[in-house]
């Protein structure tokens, strides 16, 4: 390495050389001559004949997964699918780009997250910001009036992105949509069951929903003196609540976005409620409120919504929160987002609201779900206008991903990342044969097994290698054994083992591990 080390030194004092070069502003042929000797020793050392070193990694706001944690993401998708599958739903798949004028004007001020990519030979393209918009194109473009659906795709966003946090530039999306003319509340009533049933089996932690109406907020702006014109911009920092202070985000409201300070006093003693079905019917019979009949449309859905969520038995944690404001602009009617809370330290990598927030039960973890009742987006894109209702919900998977992933490393279990049930092994030399041939009988059977790739490997190795990706049997062949059509089945937790004949060993192997 004495010549790495020589090479290295000559790097530096040739850098300083060109340095001293530009800096006294020596001709462009004497830099370039002594650039070129530094890129040559520079080759020498990369081995690439001068060209730009360059850093392995991923793009920032990206991440890779390696397979531990890959196995939980497939346990919390396959929770999830069987939730939407247990509800009825069917699934899709859009183009992960889509028309920019298609995404133009859906996302209120979050339109400049979006992905512009470059002029692919006369076509504007952008990369899809959710999965919401491009199924509102899917139904316009197919004539679809009513469907129950599922996405589960990956989503982007040119976000400051929060990696310990869980959030990303390129991360998943889990949506739940149910488009078609209903009767009031129903089908919105079922997509907060459906959160309250994927948090409580996912075991994330305590959980709040919160729950508000377009419509609501909309009437209280009116009757709190905002003009018309500046609803969707106050409405967007209203949504700001769940991460700052009143005190910041009314200065915002009168300092930025010009309201008159007594409006924004107004609005300020509104979206400090909370309450259930209690609260829409005090707000029915507030004297400012039940001026606007907007409101009152919505606090009137807002009552049917409970006596539903009653029926289904998820109001204990279901809460009617005012200041919930959701920034979206296609949003219309009922809005929620679920929200971690816990009692206990917040993991660092799990939080992401700082003050202002007003769960009660604990520290606010942040938001994992959200959703609600979008009826104008598909009529956008209907040449005649025509609307298909439709009401869904996004789970937020990074975050509960990060919540699992920080769970699985402080707890000592481990996590298996292959579902492997049985190692086919041999304890003497000169059984490759026999033990592909074992394998291939058990594959055919439907048996999930692996084979050590050498012909006579120690069984003690076989064994370790059981014990390190947590295999829990092990089928051994002998020469005795296969003179007496039998193979040795070994337990690998507790060691026992137990002469099966060949014929009923794949069935003996299901039944012992029926539960991988």
């Amino acid at each position: 390495m004495a010549d790495k080390a020589q090479i290295q030194d000559a790097i530096k004092t040739q850098g300083e050389v060109v340095r001293k070069l530009k800096t006294e502003k020596a001709s462009k042929e004497h830099i370039d001559e002594e650039v070129a000797k530094l890129l040559k020793l520079k080759a020498q050392i990369g081995g690439d004949e001068g060209k730009h070193q360059f850093t392995l990694k991923t793009a920032k706001g990206t991440r890779d997964y390696n397979p531990k944690q890959m196995a939980i993401r497939e346990r919390v998708f396959n929770t999830i699918i069987r939730c939407f599958k247990r509800h009825g739903a069917e699934t899709i798949d859009t183009p992960v780009f889509e028309l920019k004028e298609t995404l133009t004007g859906k996302y209120g001020e979050d339109s400049k997250l979006i992905y512009d990519l470059k002029d692919q030979g006369g076509e504007l393209l952008s990369l899809r910001y959710d999965l919401t918009v491009p199924f509102a194109r899917y139904l316009a473009m197919n004539k679809i009036t009513n469907i129950k659906r599922y996405h589960i795709a990956k989503v982007y966003r040119r976000d400051n992105p929060a990696m310990t946090r869980g959030r990303y530039r390129e991360f998943y999306q889990c949506d739940f949509d149910i488009a078609g003319q209903y009767d009031p509340m129903i089908p919105d009533a079922e997509c907060l069951k459906i959160v309250h049933e994927i948090l409580s089996e996912l075991e994330l932690g305590d959980f709040c929903i919160k729950v508000n109406d377009r419509r609501i907020l909309d009437g209280m702006f009116a009757v709190c003196g905002v003009p018309d014109d500046k609803f969707r911009t106050i409405c967007s920092t209203v949504d700001k609540l769940d991460k700052m202070s009143w005190e910041v985000v009314k200065s915002e409201m009168v300092n930025e976005k010009g309201l008159s300070e007594e409006a924004a006093d107004q609005i300020g003693q509104y979206v400090s409620m909370q309450g259930g079905m209690d609260l829409a019917e005090r707000l029915l019979q507030d004297a400012k409120m039940s001026q606007s009949k907007q409101a009152c449309a919505g606090l009137t859905d807002m009552k049917q919504l409970f006596s539903y969520l009653q029926l289904f038995q998820v109001t204990d944690k279901v809460v009617f929160d005012l200041s919930l404001a959701r920034g979206l602009d296609y949003y219309t009617g009922v809005i929620y987002e679920a929200i971690l809370t816990q009692t206990g330290p917040v993991p660092v990598a799990a939080t992401q609201n700082g003050a202002g927030e007003k769960a009660e039960e604990g520290v606010s973890v942040g938001s994992v779900a959200g959703g609600g009742r979008y009826d104008g987006l598909v009529g956008m894109f209907d040449p005649k206008g025509r609307k298909v209702p439709c009401v869904g919900v996004s789970i937020g998977i990074e975050r509960v991903f990060s919540i699992m992933e920080q769970k699985a490393e402080a707890s000592a279990q481990k996590v298996r990342t292959t579902e492997t049930q049985v190692m086919v092994a041999s304890a003497q030399r000169n059984l490759l044969n026999e033990r592909l041939r074992l394998t291939a009988e058990l594959w055919n059977a439907g048996i999930k097994a692996e084979v050590m790739y050498k012909k006579n490997p120690k069984l003690l190795s076989q064994l370790q290698h059981c014990e390190d990706s947590g295999i829990p049997l092990v089928a051994i062949l002998g020469e005795q054994e296969l003179k007496d059509g039998v193979v040795k089945l070994r337990t690998v937790h507790s060691r026992e083992e137990v002469d099966v004949s060949r014929a009923e060993l794949a069935e003996e192997i299901k039944k012992r591990t029926s539960d991988v």
